[in-house]
């Protein structure tokens, strides 16, 4: 019996239905970002943002318990005794303002952390210092660098560096199909090396984004970036041209939405706020901010959670390896290419490549 005409690979049947099946991709992708973005960014309302009062008197402790009562849950305030707690409260990001009532009422912030938080924190004290008759007075504990007035430069780096890793994996992974693993792996590592030395030159000498700390900075682009690559060459090995949707939920979707760069967890959704404390993004940026401008505070807690993904990348690989080992060894290659075990990968690789490079156009 012939084969129906319209079948045939290449046929204009044949051409609609291939086009229809590398569309799911980018309306997936259309889908999850419309979720992740729109869930994560378009309504924040705070939620339990810890802010402190400055006094132990009985004026005080009213005014603590008024702004709790009537945040009706926005706000966890507490009062400290002092000025220098309060700041130092500010300095180990335990508060997100600390305000100091009287005749000239002061508010004490610490911007680096977060500017949105900030802003939020100070529009809730220039309503109190307006209804007792007075400007409030806004003290910057922690500010920025020149570079980086907003606070959220170290976001848009996080964007960046992540956009120059997953790209890479969908390179690796297509054109570079016909390598062994381990030249795969070897060229991740390469290829996040490159990347994040470009992610310290965006944030150091051409942005300004940090003024100290370039060095660290780099340090930590390097292990994100390694991370990315690692999982992401890793599993392509399972999925194949569904890698790029794979890595874009994972380094994208879940991950810039989590990360604290333009809201920190306290003014998103709980589910982003608990991602924030083991996503990889949130590692970098809290790391980043914490090296930069916190003297460190916290900052081992931020790299062990760089170094756990990039450890989940070397187990991806491992697995990736063994995955691949079962492959050869279940299909034994034609006798004219025995000599050459790469030849058993060339037809595969060469319709990777092809497929790959299309999804890597989508990115």
């Amino acid at each position: 019996m012939s084969a129906d005409p319209s079948a045939a690979a290449g046929s204009p049947a044949g051409a609609l239905r291939h086009v229809l099946s590398h569309l799911v991709t980018p309306l997936l992708m259309c889908i999850g970002m419309g979720l992740a973005y729109l869930g994560a960014f378009h309504a924040p309302e705070p939620h339990d943002l810890r802010v402190d009062v400055v006094g132990s008197g009985p004026s005080a402790q009213v005014l603590a318990q008024t702004l709790q009562d009537e945040g009706d849950g926005a706000l966890s305030v507490r009062t400290v005794p002092d000025r220098a707690t309060a700041a130092e409260h500010l300095r180990t990001q335990g508060s997100y303002g600390a305000y100091i009532p009287g005749k000239a009422p002061e508010l004490l912030v610490a911007s680096a952390s977060s500017d949105t938080s900030s802003t939020v924190v100070e529009k809730v004290f220039t309503q109190v210092a307006a209804g007792q008759g007075a400007p409030l007075k806004v003290t910057d504990t922690a500010p920025t660098a020149d570079g980086d007035p907003t606070g959220q430069g170290i976001f848009f780096l996080l964007v960046a560096v992540s956009i120059g890793s997953y790209a890479s994996v969908a390179v690796i992974g297509g054109a570079g199909a016909v390598l062994r693993l381990r030249v795969r792996a070897a060229l991740a590592l390469g290829a996040s090396l490159v990347v994040s030395a470009i992610g310290a030159v965006f944030a150091g000498p051409m942005f300004g984004l940090v003024d100290h700390g370039l060095a660290g900075l780099w340090a930590m682009a390097w292990l994100y970036s390694a991370g990315v690559l690692l999982i992401g060459v890793g599993l392509h090995t399972f999925l194949k041209r569904w890698t790029t949707l794979g890595v874009m939920v994972l380094f994208v979707m879940l991950n810039f939405t989590s990360s604290g760069g333009i809201f920190r967890p306290e003014l998103q959704p709980r589910f982003f706020g608990a991602l924030h404390s083991f996503w990889n993004g949130a590692g970098f940026v809290e790391g980043v901010r914490s090296h930069v401008y916190f003297g460190g505070h916290a900052l081992g807690g931020n790299l062990l959670v760089l170094a756990l993904w990039f450890a989940a990348g070397l187990v991806m690989l491992g697995l990736a390896g063994i995955a691949e080992g079962k492959r050869r060894s279940a299909a034994p290659l034609p006798a004219a290419s025995a000599a050459r075990p790469e030849a058993g990968y060339a037809a595969e690789a060469s319709a990777e490549e092809e497929e790959e490079m299309e999804e890597a156009v989508g990115v």
